[in-house]
Order: structure tokens, then C-alpha cells, then sequence
């Protein structure tokens, strides 16, 4: 779970730890002419620094907040961006790529993980 979506640690498979740090959000078409949110993170671990860049396909974004009900919104994508990203970084797939593009299906399965993780901090919120 993140508690921080600026800055945030993750552990990959082989077990190095990684800082991730919030970089920028805009519109992909502004640089790149594609129909995107691209969402930048620099990630450090004690041997290296990466970029990443999750670029969130505009149309399936739109479609995504309508089916879960929800204003699509920069803190969302943010949001969405670094659940993306941290699977990512947990299972080490498409870790050779700059600008990773998730497909749609996996969109909706980081917005399910922000979900729930909005539902945990609501609930820790009740209890104290």
C-alpha cells in the first residue's frame, strides 16, 4: 500500500529497495503527440537512479472513471501512475522500458489497487 503517492519506497524481486519519487504530470500530446497523461517518477536505489514515465492512455482513463464512477482528476492519475509503477517495480516487468503504456485492463487493475487503498485509509481514519 501507498501512503505517499510523491514519494514512496518499493522492493523488487531481488530484494533491493527502491526510492520513487514523484518528477511531473501533463499531457502527453504536449511533447509526444499521443493521447496520454504521462506521469514521470525517478527511482533510486543504492546502486542506481531510473526513469520512468506511465503513460496513461487518455480514451481508457475516461473510460475507467466512468465505469467506477469516479472525476477523472490529476491526483487520480497520479495515483493510478504510481500503483501501476509499483507493480512494475515489485515484479520487475517492463523494467528495460523508459515510457511504459499499460494496457487497459492493467489500468483498471492499479485503480482497484488505489481503491482499496483509499478504502484502507478510510478505515484506519474510524478507528482512531
Amino acid at each position: 500500500m501507498i501512503h505517499n503517492y510523491r514519494h514512496f519506497e518499493a522492493v523488487d524481486p531481488f530484494d533491493r529497495i527502491w526510492q520513487v519519487e514523484f518528477r511531473w504530470q501533463q499531457v502527453g500530446i504536449s511533447i509526444r503527440h499521443a493521447d496520454t497523461i504521462d506521469v514521470k517518477w525517478q527511482l533510486t536505489s543504492p546502486e542506481q537512479t531510473l526513469e520512468k514515465a506511465i503513460a496513461l492512455h487518455h480514451p481508457a482513463l475516461l473510460a475507467l472513471a466512468k465505469k467506477l464512477d469516479r472525476p477523472l482528476s490529476d491526483p487520480w492519475c497520479m495515483k493510478v501512475a504510481a500503483a501501476h509503477l509499483l507493480k512494475m517495480i515489485e515484479t520487475w516487468q517492463d523494467m528495460d522500458k523508459v515510457l511504459v503504456t499499460p494496457a487497459a485492463e492493467e489500468l483498471e487493475e492499479a485503480a482497484q489497487a488505489v481503491a482499496r487503498w483509499e478504502g484502507a485509509k478510510l478505515e484506519e481514519a474510524r478507528l482512531t
